[in-house]
């Protein structure tokens, strides 16, 4: 179950970031259009839970849920969609492959966890692949704009690390949740916090936009992306380890850089190619955990 989940997490992930770049060069404001992506997703879902009994409205009101929110969602996407304003959905996509490596940064330098040398090398590995892929753009001179993006992504994945590492913590916590309820709860603070970025940052000028293409972005980033995508990261994280769930960020690049190539007509190089196998094959070797964690999968009960 585990696997099957898993794999289709990285599909609908690897099409989020084409997605994102359609609605954000539609003319959305990047902020806003994160921001009712999550407050729509996260209230549709909390509100499915709340009338079936699964979860109670105090949770709404802790601390813990807005900790979490500000990390996986508001932090790493207010980056993300900002970013993709400067930078292909592609390169998007391969930068936030740094998130596994910064995972396993946090767990060794603040929690005191071991790596060991097969984790290191295979980060190593898929570090050298992004490297890769942002190489083309610096040697031809790419504009400011194009590396703040790049910037902006491994500041946005930064957030992810540290609210996936919480995220854990607050899934053991609150075991007795369902984690589809903790997952629709964070995503509503963190699309608060996003709207809110908004308001104080963005025009509001629906004239600009090109409705169509905005609109649809918008209702699959929320549908498809937040509320399956999402709860399938939470429902996997709830059963393997922070960093097992975090490596679609290695998987989903090849599926965003593909999409981009060949509907977005974005370019790509033979060196983003290397990259990418190169960010696979670190995938690969660091993971030595996969087939434990796939078993404990299976033996678990069925998803939610």
């Amino acid at each position: 179950m585990v696997a099957a989940a898993f794999a289709v997490m990285c599909l609908i992930f690897g099409t989020t970031f084409l997605a994102i770049k359609i609605g954000v060069e539609a003319g959305m404001p990047p902020f806003l259009s994160a921001g009712l992506r999550f407050v729509m997703a996260g209230a549709l879902m909390f509100a499915w839970m709340w009338m079936q009994g699964k979860v109670k409205l105090s949770l709404l009101w802790r601390k813990e849920m807005l900790l979490t929110g500000a990390g996986l969602t508001f932090g790493t996407f207010a980056a993300l969609y900002w970013a993709e304003q400067h930078v292909s959905s592609g390169v998007g996509a391969i930068l936030s492959a740094t998130g596994p490596l910064m995972i396993m940064v946090m767990q060794t330098a603040l929690l005191r966890q071991k790596a060991s040398a097969r984790m290191i090398a295979g980060c190593l590995i898929g570090f050298g692949g992004v490297v890769l892929v942002v190489l083309p753009g610096l040697t031809m001179g790419g504009s400011s704009l194009w590396l703040w993006g790049c910037i902006a992504v491994l500041a946005g994945e930064v957030c992810y690390s540290a609210g996936a590492l919480y995220s854990k913590k607050v899934i053991s916590q609150f075991k007795e949740t369902n984690p589809v309820a903790l997952n629709a709860v964070q995503m509503m603070y963190g699309g608060v916090l996003l709207c809110g970025l908004s308001l104080m940052t963005e025009p509001w000028n629906t004239t600009a936009h090109n409705s169509g293409p905005a609109i649809l972005s918008l209702i699959y980033l929320t549908v498809i992306g937040s509320m399956v995508g999402h709860s399938l990261f939470y429902w996997i994280m709830s059963r393997t380890d922070p960093l097992f769930p975090a490596t679609w960020l290695y998987i989903s690049p090849p599926i965003a850089v593909g999409l981009g190539a060949a509907v977005y007509h974005e370019h790509v190089s033979w060196i983003t190619w290397i990259g990418v196998l190169l960010i696979i094959s670190g995938l690969l070797a660091m993971n030595e955990n996969v087939g434990s964690w796939l078993k404990k999968g299976k033996q678990s009960s069925s998803m939610v």
